[in-house]
């Protein structure tokens, strides 16, 4: 176990912040203090860091494709090397399974990999004169100081997502980790360093909403992405348009929709609508909170899925246990808010199937919880809660499936169970969603582009489209007549 990390990451050293405020880490397992001592960036670290990512960009925007790669697979190599430590860290923080913390780690290694492969690879075009003597291309380049500002669920996933993209293409970046999981993001800091990274291409600040609205406003920024709540994330498009209006990515809310019909393989189901539903105790953005089950199927279905819920609390428990499947929600605030709608809930007469309540005495716990045929407009169906909280709903036709599915203002993710492919790409056109999983839940990749319709944002990050997102078009015309 290495010491813990608690400052800044700027240009290559850890840094106090200039605020005197800090930010405490409590264990939402045992409530436990881990620090009480975390700096917390103000605006005035946003600019030493944003600076220093302004002087590396001049040098960094000309390093070679091939030695950015060479740096970026370097780094991969250490997180993976690292990736018990930065796992137990997460775990620490926001009570992530050991299992989930780690693969997490692994998976921003598998992004530096990916977009590393892609750093030599962004070409351009080329036109011929076409009779008026010009001859055009197309390049593509960096855009310069680019900015992240990431939740706290899945806080390694989003760095691979934001930061490997960027660099890749050259330009050079500052990260806010969210207050309630900084310890890994900034122990990555000495990774960076050992990789080789020049210093001020890659910074790691922690912080509040100030540090998040500084980003967001900040002059020298030319990008900015976002992951959060679709609120926030309205907040750092103003920021972003009445600054200098910088580029923007949000991947914001969702209250995703799985589609359950009467010949899909049942078994698969309940697997992936229970368990995969429970990954990472539901705090998932894409999470397919509303469950559209077809009415012929429906009763024995919940049945069946009530069973695999209350069977799931058996591997609820300490999250630094490799067998641990689930642990508590992240902090305080995040049970406090799942327990409110709990409790709204039952003061409307809405009655869960099973769960609805805490689970045990110590931690931030709750039951898996399932909502039956709630009335479509009440809270606990149409909200985003980003907890262990079903609703399942009752359909009789394909279409009338895809009008609930789509009767949302968010677009994140959802799935389709169904033994027919006609019908599976049928309905996955149909819904008003980013990615759809067929006979699955979404499960995020770096080769496909993640990002959601309506409420829950637009660009895309992950993919070709990730990359192409941090650079700009240029077109260049030449007079052969000359």
């Amino acid at each position: 176990m290495q010491p813990l990390e608690e400052r800044l990451f700027i240009n290559n050293e850890f840094l106090p912040s200039q605020s005197t405020q800090r930010i405490s880490v409590i264990n939402p397992y045992n409530h436990a203090v881990i620090s009480s001592a975390v700096h917390c960036a103000n605006k005035d670290d946003v600019d030493v860091a944003v600076d220093a990512a302004v002087a590396a960009y001049k040098t960094w925007r000309k390093t070679t494709p091939v030695e950015r790669a060479r740096l970026m697979n370097r780094l991969a190599d250490l997180i993976i090397e690292n990736v018990e430590e930065l796992g137990r860290l997460e775990t620490l923080a926001m009570g992530a399974p050991k299992f989930i913390a780690e693969h997490g780690a692994r998976e921003l290694a598998q992004s530096l990999q990916y977009y590393a492969g892609w750093a030599d690879k962004i070409g351009g075009e080329v036109f011929p004169d076409s009779g008026d003597g010009a001859y055009r291309m197309v390049t593509y380049e960096p855009l310069g100081v680019c900015a992240g500002i990431a939740a706290w669920n899945a806080t390694f996933l989003f760095i691979g997502w934001k930061v490997a993209p960027a660099i890749a293409a050259g330009n050079t970046y500052v990260f806010k980790v969210s207050e309630k999981s900084p310890l890994g993001a900034l122990a990555l800091g000495k990774l960076v360093v050992q990789a080789g990274f020049p210093p001020g291409v890659i910074n790691f600040i922690n912080g509040t909403g100030e540090a998040g609205g500084a980003l967001a406003s900040h002059m020298k920024v030319a990008k900015i992405s976002f992951t959060g709540s679709t609120a926030t994330g309205k907040k750092v498009q103003i920021a972003a348009a009445s600054s200098n209006l910088k580029k923007c990515t949000l991947e914001l809310g969702g209250k995703s929709a799985a589609v359950v019909f009467e010949d899909a393989d049942i078994d698969n189901a309940l697997g992936c609508l229970s368990q995969g539903f429970l990954i990472n105790t539901t705090q998932v953005c894409a999470a397919t909170t509303r469950l559209l089950v077809q009415d012929t199927i429906a009763d024995d279905f919940i049945a069946k899925l009530k069973v695999r819920f209350e069977d799931a609390l058996a591997s609820f428990g300490d999250p630094s246990l490799p067998d641990t499947f689930a642990g508590p929600v992240a902090d305080e605030a995040q049970f406090t808010r799942i327990m409110s709608f709990l409790d709204a809930a039952k003061e409307d007469g809405i009655q869960s199937l099973t769960g609805g309540g805490r689970h045990g005495t110590q931690g931030y716990f709750v039951k898996p919880t399932i909502f039956v045929d709630p009335p479509l407009s009440s809270a606990i169906y149409r909200e985003e809660i980003f907890g262990p909280v079903l609703c399942v709903v009752r359909f009789k036709t394909e279409e009338e499936a895809i009008a609930l599915a789509n009767d949302s203002i968010y677009g994140l993710g959802a799935s389709v169970f169904t033994g027919s492919t006609a019908r599976s790409l049928r309905v996955a056109s149909e819904i008003e969603a980013g990615s759809v999983g067929i006979n699955q839940p979404v499960v995020p990749d770096s080769r496909v582009p993640m990002g959601g319709m309506k409420q829950s944002g637009y660009g895309r990050e992950n993919g070709k489209e990730g990359i192409m997102a941090y650079v700009e078009a240029k077109s260049i015309s030449i007079n052969m007549r000359v």
